[in-house]
């Protein structure tokens, strides 16, 4: 089966290529399109089920649950070399940073980690913070370093220091800025791109706040918009258990986007921004958006 060309992509795709592993920007990683994260509880089994399927990219991210912990010492131990893990330092004291990392890599019997994420750096992190993450890379602790970010206009900067490989930047239906924002400058020689919130924690997902007469989407949906941009190698999931697994995973099955889905899901979109930004229970979902960087696209 043949796709409908992505106008978002520039090429022609089907289900196989989606498959594929991509290059993660400067850090020259190869990884899975989809990227496991560890903060909603998901069991052992159930992420070293998704690696077998091709799911290469390990997020012990937020909350180092230690069922994800098992999972990276089990496969570490056969598969090492398959493997990108992805550790993230939320710290803003640089002598911190390093005893944290060892912790992790203590914690799953790894030598190193591929990735080490500074977590939340709305400006650009002060030297202290660049060379305790840069000392730790060129011990062989970590092998590139990511940022996360909330502010979108912050990302050209980092997109033009080659201290990062790749970057990770908010990315889904309701909150689609990032195209203008992020994406066109990226520069010539771009970072890689994570997306997370790929389902703006389950709102767009929940029947309650999508318009009238729109379908509510699935979860895969939420990745397959992610994905059909040119501009994002990995989009992040966080699965609660196996059930979350198999639904991310139809996503490298079900392929990008046509025209009319990707229109559907900017109707959805809109509407969900707008509900939340209006109704009074959906206040949770508020706080989030202005801890995100505010409640705008």
């Amino acid at each position: 089966m043949r796709f409908a060309t992505i106008a978002r992509t520039g090429r022609e795709y089907d289900a196989a290529m989606w498959r594929d592993k991509v290059v993660l920007g400067r850090t020259g990683l190869s990884v899975s399109r989809l990227g496991i994260a560890s903060s909603f509880g998901v069991q052992a089994r159930d992420v070293e089920r998704a690696f077998e399927r091709g799911i290469n990219y390990l997020y012990w991210g937020t909350a180092r649950t230690a069922p994800f912990g098992e999972a990276l010492r089990n496969l570490g131990a056969k598969r090492r070399e398959a493997m990108v893990t992805v550790i993230q330092s939320y710290t803003r004291v640089g002598a911190l940073m390093r005893p944290s990392l060892e912790r992790a890599l203590r914690a799953t019997k790894l030598e190193y980690t591929d990735v080490l994420l500074l977590g939340w750096w709305n400006q650009p992190p002060p030297r202290r913070i660049l060379d305790a993450a840069i000392a730790l890379r060129e011990s062989g602790k970590a092998r590139h370093i990511v940022i996360s970010c909330h502010d979108r206009h912050t990302f050209a900067r980092y997109a033009a220091d080659p201290t990062y490989g790749a970057i990770m930047v908010r990315y889904n239906a309701a909150h689609p800025g990032a195209e203008r924002e992020v994406f066109p400058y990226l520069g010539e020689r771009p970072p890689g791109v994570v997306a997370y919130t790929a389902t703006r924690w389950g709102a767009l997902l929940d029947p309650l706040m999508v318009p009238e007469g729109e379908r509510a989407p699935r979860a895969s949906d939420c990745y397959r918009f992610a994905l059909s941009h040119r501009a994002v190698n990995v989009v992040l999931f966080g699965p609660r258990d196996g059930a979350d697994v198999d639904e991310a995973l139809t996503t490298l099955d079900r392929g990008p986007m046509s025209e009319d889905e990707l229109a559907w899901m900017k109707r959805v979109g809109a509407g969900v921004r707008e509900k939340a930004a209006n109704a009074r229970r959906f206040a949770p979902v508020r706080l989030l958006d202005r801890i995100a960087g505010g409640s705008t696209e």
